[in-house]
């Protein structure tokens, strides 16, 4: 739970760059990459993390543009992409405009369940984290290049000029 603006900001903004650098990479055909026909794509679940930022803020009243539903799922991943940005600096700067510290604290209903607002925001950013899991997964097995979120990818070793550890 976040007990100042400043302490969501600054992991929000981080964790935002990197949700960014993974969305960055998709192409419109990689969207279609699924582990089965039962599961979500690529592009669906690229999609929800990118419509679920204001789904979740608008269970605390915060006010900012950004889509209410994630589904149908675009084709473009440029499009999801862009969204995502806009979706994700909207929540920033509502916090910014809206909220103070002391409205980290106050509690609402989210979804059936308790919660305060600085509680959601960790949430959300935990949401964010664990989707951007399974797309990295995705993006491997679509062939395409995944970045570092955490530490380099296997890709980013040699740029270092380092060997990546071994398999």
């Amino acid at each position: 739970m976040f007990q100042t603006l400043d302490g969501f900001l600054k992991l929000w903004n981080y964790e935002v760059h990197t949700t960014q650098k993974v969305l960055d990479q998709l192409t419109d055909e990689s969207l279609s990459q699924e582990v089965t026909a039962q599961n979500w794509t690529l592009g669906r679940i690229a999609w929800h993390t990118a419509t679920a930022i204001g789904v979740m803020a608008s269970q605390t009243g915060l006010a900012f543009e950004a889509p209410a539903k994630d589904y149908p799922v675009p084709q473009s991943a440029k499009f999801i992409s862009d969204i995502y940005q806009k979706a994700s600096s909207a929540l920033a700067h509502a916090v910014k405009e809206q909220w103070t510290d002391k409205t980290l604290s106050e509690e609402k209903d989210f979804f059936g369940q308790r919660m305060s607002n600085g509680q959601l925001l960790f949430f959300i950013i935990q949401h964010q984290i664990h989707h951007r899991g399974q797309m990295t997964i995705l993006m491997r097995q679509a062939g395409l290049t995944v970045p570092g979120v955490y530490g380099p990818a296997k890709e980013e070793w040699a740029m270092m000029g380092m060997e990546a550890p071994q398999m």
